[in-house]
């Protein structure tokens, strides 16, 4: 068996001349329609268009050229049962399929993009030839990606169609090619006409950005793919100004500390480690932020990921620098003389995100055995009008202003989440523990190692307490104010505990648990 007819139709023109001319040099007939017919013939090559295997010439501006039982029948004609039929309607089989789709994700990025536009750039005969040519690759190769015309060729160089591994592997490859893109189309649709996203059908569809290393562990493979829709000011955005390529616990990380420093309109700085954050703080400059972030916890700060929400300039890159080692710097942008101080450091990897804008409604997922979980983001927020005060003591308006600090903060430490804090820098953090009283003492752990005083600080929890435990521990740590979701069933209790300590307590009705 070999190749004696290819359909080529493509967006993505990467190597295709190169390609047909050397399937024309080893004497395939090549069936071509609009823009790749052209740009095939420009380069010398001998085309037949598909109107001339149809019968029938392009409609509607295009919308209809290969919908047609001659190209349908020539791509699923089984080899020896549909011999007959091709026979007596006059098609020819058609051997190989080289088509990638209109560029809807490309579409819509654009700046100028409508939804007229958007529409009109989702393929139709393209998705339709390609499942047809995979769904019936026992017979017929079906090419997607410039990256599979060298295989291609080494068998078309022997005489050969691709073998039926290869042709097995090619239409994997094509299903899960039309997959994405229609998941791109589904999610950009639900978003235009203002669906939940959480339909009873869900799909997601990603293009690789790039393989890594490994996963969280060394064993584990990874990959990072992007968002058909690109998000400005987010990390899937960001361009990598400096050093090597991330690993899959740089992104993570690098993510947790982006979308936490979000959260500030003054100059901030959060620090994360493992997913955590280690030290975060608001100031009048980046560096005072830096300076005060970097306090809380000099110690897991060593290799951690740092952001901003602002321009770094060189005074605060060189701070960095001679103060510790760091594996991600993300801020909006950075000064000359920034990159000049990090370039001493060629191992530090440099992200530039673009302004930090509002980020569009979107879902968490998460795997499970046998399945997936989905949910809309945690993108509750609360104000300091939506607080309850639960106790006699009112908080006064520094507490308030730290309150509302610590509440921003707590919402991206691991639960279950403590967090001391003090003229809008942390104090101490508690993260992950199964007991709330014991990220309690590891908050008051942690700031006793840095010589930092708890005595006047508050404190936020993710979630309610469910015993007046928390409140004693935190009292004995001359905590004075106190933010929490409330809704335990002893919040009564817990109210209690914290009017005999005289400490200040709001409820904010929300929960901001991070498993």
């Amino acid at each position: 068996m070999s190749i004696q007819r290819a359909l080529i139709s493509v967006s993505d023109k990467t190597g295709v001349v190169d390609f047909a001319r050397q399937l024309s040099a080893a004497g395939v007939q090549i069936i071509s329609t609009g823009g790749t017919a052209s740009a095939l013939r420009e380069a010398g090559l001998t085309i037949t268009d598909v109107a001339d295997v149809t019968g029938f010439p392009e409609i509607m501006d295009g919308r209809v050229k290969t919908l047609h039982p001659s190209i349908h029948g020539g791509l699923l004609a089984r080899s020896g049962t549909d011999d007959a039929v091709l026979a007596e309607h006059a098609i020819h089989s058609i051997d190989l399929a080289v088509i990638n789709l209109y560029p809807f994700a490309a579409t819509i990025n654009r700046d100028d993009v409508d939804f007229a536009m958007a529409i009109e750039n989702i393929d139709i005969g393209g998705p339709a030839m390609i499942r047809a040519a995979a769904k019936n690759h026992a017979r017929v190769s079906v090419v997607v990606s410039p990256t599979d015309y060298g295989r291609v060729l080494q068998a078309v160089s022997r005489k050969k169609a691709p073998d039926a591994a290869l042709r097995r592997e090619l239409a994997a490859r094509a299903f899960a090619h039309t997959a994405a893109y229609d998941s791109h189309v589904a999610t950009y649709m639900k978003r235009a006409a203002g669906l939940d996203p959480l339909s009873e059908d869900f799909s997601l569809g990603g293009a690789r950005e790039q393989m890594l290393r490994y996963g969280e562990n060394p064993h584990q493979s990874a990959a990072f793919y992007r968002d058909a829709k690109r998000a400005p000011g987010t990390l899937a955005a960001a361009t990598i100004l400096q050093g090597k390529a991330l690993s899959y616990n740089n992104i993570a990380d690098s993510d947790a500390a982006l979308e936490c420093v979000r959260q500030f309109d003054s100059p901030a700085c959060v620090i994360v480690k493992h997913a955590n954050p280690c030290g975060v703080a608001v100031g009048t400059t980046l560096s005072e932020a830096y300076k005060l972030a970097f306090a809380t916890d000099p110690t897991s700060a060593f290799g951690g990921i740092i952001a901003f929400n602002g321009t770094v300039d060189g005074t605060l890159a060189t701070s960095i620098v001679d103060r510790q080692f760091v594996e991600v710097v993300i801020a909006p942008d950075f000064t000359p003389d920034a990159l000049q101080a990090f370039a001493t450091k060629k191992n530090v990897r440099v992200l530039a995100t673009g302004p930090l804008t509002a980020l569009p409604a979107d879902v968490d997922l998460k795997r499970v055995s046998g399945g997936f979980l989905v949910q809309s983001r945690d993108d509750g927020v609360v104000t300091a009008a939506d607080l309850q005060i639960v106790t006699d003591r009112k908080p006064n308006g520094d507490e308030l202003r730290d309150l509302m600090f610590a509440w921003k903060v707590v919402k991206y430490v691991k639960s279950n989440a403590i967090v001391f804090c003090k003229e809008q820098q942390t104090i101490g953090i508690g993260a992950g523990q199964m007991s709330r009283v014991y990220s309690t003492r590891i908050a008051a752990i942690k700031a006793e190692d840095e010589g930092l005083q708890v005595a006047g600080s508050v404190m936020a929890s993710d979630a309610f307490f469910p015993f007046r435990d928390g409140l004693d521990s935190a009292a004995s740590h001359g905590i004075t104010a106190v933010i929490q979701p409330g809704g335990s069933i002893r919040d009564d209790e817990v109210i209690a505990a914290a009017n005999e300590h005289n400490l200040a307590m709001v409820f904010t009705g929300m929960r901001h648990f991070r498993h």
